[in-house]
């Protein structure tokens, strides 16, 4: 199917079917692919690891994130 057989059938449809389109296709473009993630995700780990490393900033025992998670929600 071409490009413009696609525009011709969804110019017939309903307003509220076009819109919905016009969403879904404009969040296909604003999501990252999962190549994209993991490539953003693997350098966030690296960061993250160098400042553990060098003593910029320290970590926090998972339990005590949980617990002040909890109060702030609770």
């Amino acid at each position: 199917m071409d490009l413009q057989r696609i525009e011709d059938e969804a110019l017939h449809l309903p307003k509220e079917e076009r819109a919905q389109l016009i969403q879904r296709l404009v969040l296909s473009l604003e999501s990252p692919s999962a190549e994209e993630l993991r490539s953003d995700w693997l350098l966030e780990a690296r960061r993250r690891a160098e400042e553990l490393d060098n003593g910029s900033i320290q970590s926090v025992p998972g339990d005590d994130v949980m617990r002040k998670a909890r109060a702030l929600i609770g």
